[in-house]
């Protein structure tokens, strides 16, 4: 039978929010050399060859490959169900555009422990909460989503207890030299002027 998991791992850069809060398009915000998309397309190109954009192809199609979502204006839910379902691998890292401070080592530690395991998230737990857009997900996750989706529950947290999820933990982080600090993301103009300095 013919296998469609061609690949390993892709990954995928969340860049579809409103960024309402902020004022503007979060994507386009200057960071570092560059923008917080060109950061972030850097930061998981490091730990995969195929490298994505899920957002609005008019806006983005220049600087890479883009996915549009299926249900549009659902939030990131609909965006992890789009990736997903264009994805040719097994295993697939989404991360959202506006968390600059995720670590590429963090990264390969989150692919290694992937490869480990048979559950169909592995995310980490910081700060209190579960981080599902700095994760990876099997395709078969892609079902659960679009479920609740089409039920009108756009919420992603309620449906790691649908499946089999890996969740690494607090004291795993800092074992591992992680601090849960990275996964703060940037939602306000006042937070991006803090994260700057």
């Amino acid at each position: 039978m013919y296998d469609r998991f061609v690949d390993d791992l892709s990954a995928f850069v969340l860049a579809g929010g409103m960024s309402s809060r902020m004022g503007q398009d979060k994507a386009f915000l200057s960071w570092k050399a560059g923008t917080l998309l060109s950061h972030a397309l850097d930061l998981v190109g490091q730990v995969s060859t195929k490298v994505q954009i899920v957002g609005d192809a008019t806006k983005f199609s220049r600087f890479g490959e883009v996915v549009e979502d299926v249900f549009v204006g659902c939030g990131p839910l609909a965006g992890i169900h789009a990736a997903l379902l264009k994805s040719a691998s097994r295993r697939n890292l989404v991360l959202a555009v506006d968390v600059p401070f995720v670590e590429k080592a963090f990264l390969a530690y989150l692919v290694s422990q992937a490869k480990l395991t048979d559950a169909v998230v592995t995310l980490p737990l910081a700060g209190g909460r579960l981080q599902p857009l700095c994760a990876i997900y099997r395709p078969q996750f892609a079902e659960v989503a679009e479920r609740s989706l089409k039920e009108g529950r756009n919420k992603i947290d309620p449906l790691f207890a649908t499946v089999e999820t890996r969740v690494i933990q607090p004291d795993e982080l800092t074992q591992q030299g992680f601090s849960e600090q990275m996964f703060r993301n940037l939602n306000t103009p006042e937070e991006f002027e803090q994260a700057l300095h």
